[in-house]
């Protein structure tokens, strides 16, 4: 009797180790990945960024400053905070004498939806709006003396969605009735972003006449396009408000924005599905799509991997005292690596402060030492099974 309930509390010891080996639980590094990139897809980016332009100025370009407020809504609305958006924006539209509702404009004609409200930043207003700024906001190439409220500081991990409306041409867009830029100058400024890795992934969309001339000379990698008409061809504008005068919004830009009012910041709609919205015959116009730049399927890329907040962050090592780290070279510093040594002791204020870095060497060590336990420890557990095995059997 007693070596039968010894046999049985062995056999209970045999499943616990048994469980226990071929658990395989998570590490820690594990598990803190698993959580804050739950969300992760295969883009790689950390941060979302979006730059909107509206090129157009005077009271009879009013949709085109609803154009660009909208998109600065919807982008907000995603999880956007106002310190990743730069607006240009003339902004001679809300307290023109000639609108008859002072502090307001609005999409559409029922102004259901106030799109300037209380909580606008416009980051480069009225004359500052120029190819110039523009070009030297793309580049990092902007005075010391500029706040960073209009830097873009993007790095390698940024994804960023430029939005551009206005008045244009085949392969250029007027710029407040003075100056152009040319579909050139914004593929050669993309350019030297990806050569000072100041972007991920790019989503590029234009709403202008002939718009998709814009997008027909960018050659760097991971840009997705799109615009609101072929070349020799109009973009119209949507509906006219008979109180305000105007027109209000263009058509392009409405059915897109339409579009993502059914889009929260969870939402697992791709590109793909917007592109397959869009309807030539509503639009009046035919939308255009450029692709071939970029890496990854339209199919499994998010809207809100633009337009969206992001919540995964990236998680590092801890880096024990005494060990050398580097700091790889910033989009906005291209210098040398920079290598710095953790101190042992404490620092002045008598704290000790637990510093992270992402050093390929430990990382590697790490991932080596912890598939060598793992191994050790399933081998143990099978060598341990066999011989309890072994020995109930001779028991018996």
């Amino acid at each position: 009797m007693r070596i039968q309930h010894l046999s049985r509390s062995l056999l209970f010891a045999i499943a616990c180790l048994l469980a226990w080996a071929c658990g395989q639980s998570p590490s820690q590094h594990d598990q803190v990945s698993g959580f804050f990139g739950r969300h992760n897809t295969t883009s790689g980016h950390t941060n979302n960024w979006a730059v909107l332009v509206c090129a157009s100025r005077y009271w009879f370009n009013y949709r085109h400053m609803a154009n660009a407020l909208g998109m600065y809504r919807t982008v907000k609305r995603l999880g956007i905070p106002d310190s990743n958006i730069i607006l240009m924006l003339a902004d001679d539209v809300a307290c023109n004498p000639r609108n008859k509702f002072p502090g307001s404009v609005y999409a559409k004609a029922g102004r259901h939806l106030d799109l300037y409200g209380e909580n606008i930043e416009v980051d480069y207003r009225g004359y500052e709006v120029t190819v110039e700024n523009f070009i030297r906001l793309l580049t990092g190439r902007v005075d010391p003396s500029i706040p960073r409220s209009k830097r873009l500081l993007t790095d390698d991990r940024s994804n960023i969605f430029v939005y551009m409306t206005g008045h244009g041409g085949n392969e250029f867009l007027k710029f407040q009735d003075s100056e152009e830029i040319s579909a050139f100058d914004i593929a050669d400024a993309f350019e030297q972003m990806w050569q000072k890795k100041r972007y991920n992934e790019i989503f590029f969309m234009i709403d202008t006449c002939q718009a998709n001339t814009m997008f027909s000379k960018f050659y760097s990698p991971n840009i997705l396009a799109t615009g609101s008409s072929e070349i020799e061809e109009n973009s119209y504008s949507h509906e006219n408000d008979n109180d305000i005068g105007v027109s209000v919004i263009d058509s392009y830009t409405h059915f897109v924005l339409d579009y993502m009012e059914g889009i929260n910041k969870t939402s697992q709609v791709s590109v793909q599905d917007l592109f397959s919205s869009y309807d030539p015959i509503k639009i009046r116009s035919h939308p255009g799509v450029r692709s071939d730049l970029f890496r990854r399927p339209l199919e499994s890329t998010l809207i809100t991997d633009f337009l969206g907040g992001v919540s995964q962050a990236e998680v590092f090592p801890v880096v024990e005292e005494g060990a050398i780290i580097s700091f790889p070279a910033s989009a906005q510093d291209p210098a040398q690596d920079v290598q710095m040594v953790i101190p042992s002791e404490p620092s002045s204020h008598g704290q000790e402060r637990n510093l992270t870095a992402a050093t390929s060497i430990s990382e590697q060590d790490g991932r080596i030492w912890d598939g060598r336990w793992k191994e050790l420890r399933k081998w143990t557990s099978i060598l341990i099974i066999c011989s309890l095995v072994g020995w109930v059997s001779f028991v018996k």
